[in-house]
């Protein structure tokens, strides 16, 4: 996953200049469509790969769900099935299954420990050298 996540990084920073820009534009104005809040977004990837150790299992993953996530974000998120891909050692493409939890974040509390909380328990549980996350700014109805 350390290549994976570099490699995501890049590719999501060169993807989401264009989005930056619309994004700051948008901050500026501070404009929501009618009926929606300006909220933020976050969106974490764990890959489930572990070295020559077996995959983080769907019953492993679920339960780190319930043990690491929902009682730091009890109000709610959504869990993907995703895939990535990264050049590993010796210019050999690397595939790798992966989890993407989308949450809105409330408005109040302590969001960025949170996240952090989760990102070191992931990493630690499951030896994993990185978990990718993003977070950007929002309009969202409920």
């Amino acid at each position: 996953m350390r290549l994976a996540g570099a490699a995501l990084l890049v590719g999501l920073a060169l993807a989401g200049c264009v989005s930056v820009e619309h994004v700051e534009h948008a901050e500026a104005e501070d404009m929501c469509p009618a009926g929606q809040e300006r909220l933020s977004t976050a969106q974490l990837f764990f890959g489930r790969n572990i070295g020559d150790a077996p995959r983080v299992s769907e019953a492993e993953f679920v339960r780190f769900v319930d043990e690491e996530l929902t009682p730091r974000f009890p109000d709610g998120l959504t869990v993907f099935n995703g895939g990535g891909q990264w050049r590993g050692p010796e210019n050999q493409l690397v595939r790798e299954a992966s989890k993407i939890v989308l949450i809105v974040l409330p408005k109040q509390g302590e969001n960025t420990q949170r996240l952090q909380a989760v990102r070191a328990a992931y990493k630690t549980r499951f030896q994993q050298e990185s978990v990718l996350l993003i977070t950007q700014p929002a309009c969202v109805s409920f």
